[in-house]
């Protein structure tokens, strides 16, 4: 069938709407009517080059929602009709990685998303002459459809608008996983949160959950900070290039923070969230870096016992948590909305990445449907 898109044909270069050719679903499969997708930082960090060579042309999105149009053949817990949200690593339950129950590390899955393609080593994608297009981490919607595996298609509550669903499969997944299952913030923990964006925002609404007493938001703009005290913050700490942030976070929390969250991916940040912890303690990375990005830390202070971690796609059962997630999100538990700060539609991808290069908003979502969205325009 015929599925407008949005391409990335080359790194650096805009990406082009344009007409491709979306064939059916296969054994273990699902067909999806995309309503709403958000632009993520992750999608950038690709369209720029910063993830490895080879992977274009390429369909991008890995964060959305939508209905499902067609079930293949074996697949049973979706129906045509049913709502589902993405989830990106489809894990196979059996390699190593899954047995130890960390199935966000799937072996399986890891190396046919970096390949871009199905789980049988196909594409579904394709250019009207034939040449094949790869799917980003098995998802690709930035599209008006798209078809994934099986496990990529979470069933989502009625009554849960499918634009704040859109929002689950990456940001919500990841921050909440980071926080419960990575470092496992208990009540009464200090944390602090640097970097205030979409997976930033979702790191505080997280934290708060899960009890954090003090819960210091480290961001250099302040309508993010204002968004991160209405979520939860209970202290704001402006990076403005002339104060310094780690004198200013340990004013707050003498002797340093239980947990550090760093949702921004470069070296002076994954530093700073190592500067602000307490001895003991461990700061966990979940912002990516580009590929050949290194970090320095002073080895001296490993001495006392301070910790860094990675936490990928919420360190665990990624498929379950989005899950339990909706039906938080659902019952009015936990916070999406307010997070969206632009619409657009798939025409305005492309400037949704260029406001993500200059740090504005916190997360945008192209409404592919806006009905089926359940979008209310104000």
């Amino acid at each position: 069938m015929r599925n407008r898109a949005a391409v990335l044909h080359a790194y650096g270069a805009a990406l082009e709407v344009c007409e491709l050719e979306l064939d059916p679903p296969g054994p273990g499969e699902v067909l999806v009517g995309v309503a709403a997708a958000g632009v993520c930082h992750s999608d950038l960090h690709l369209a720029d080059g910063h993830l490895g060579a080879g992977r274009h042309p390429m369909v991008l999105g890995h964060e959305g929602a939508g209905v499902v149009e067609e079930a293949g053949e074996g697949v049973t817990h979706v129906a045509a009709g049913d709502p589902v949200a993405f989830c990106f690593v489809p894990s196979c339950g059996a390699c190593g990685a899954c047995a130890a129950g960390r199935r966000n590390l799937c072996e399986v899955a890891a190396a046919h998303a970096w390949a871009g393609t199905m789980l049988d080593g196909t594409t579904r994608l394709r250019f009207p002459d034939w040449r094949p297009v790869q799917h980003f981490n098995f998802v690709s919607c930035f599209a008006e459809r798209c078809v994934v595996p099986a496990g990529s298609a979470v069933p989502l509550p009625d009554a849960l608008p499918l634009w704040q669903a859109a929002l689950l499969g990456c940001g919500v997944v990841t921050a909440v996983g980071a926080v419960r299952n990575a470092a496992r913030v208990a009540v009464g923990d200090t944390v602090c949160v640097i970097g205030c964006g979409g997976i930033g925002q979702q790191l505080v609404a997280a934290a708060r959950l899960a009890g954090a007493g003090r819960l210091i938001a480290v961001e250099r703009d302040p309508a993010k900070l204002e968004l991160a005290l209405a979520r939860g913050a209970t202290h704001a700490v402006r990076v403005d290039g002339a104060s310094d942030p780690v004198a200013a976070v340990l004013a707050v929390a003498p002797g340093g923070v239980d947990h550090a969250f760093e949702a921004v991916g470069s070296p002076k940040t994954i530093r700073l969230a190592w500067d602000v912890l307490r001895s003991g303690a461990t700061a966990t990375v979940v912002g990516i870096a580009p590929a050949g990005v290194e970090v320095a830390l002073p080895a001296l202070e490993l001495l006392s016992e301070k910790g860094i971690r990675g936490s990928y796609y919420g360190s665990g059962d990624a498929a379950g948590l989005l899950a339990s997630m909706a039906e938080m999100t659902a019952e009015g538990r936990f916070p999406i909305a307010d997070v969206v700060s632009h619409t657009t539609d798939l025409d305005g991808i492309e400037p949704a990445f260029e406001r993500l290069r200059r740090g504005e908003g916190a997360r945008t979502v192209a409404l592919i449907d806006e009905e089926v969205a359940g979008w209310t325009r104000s």
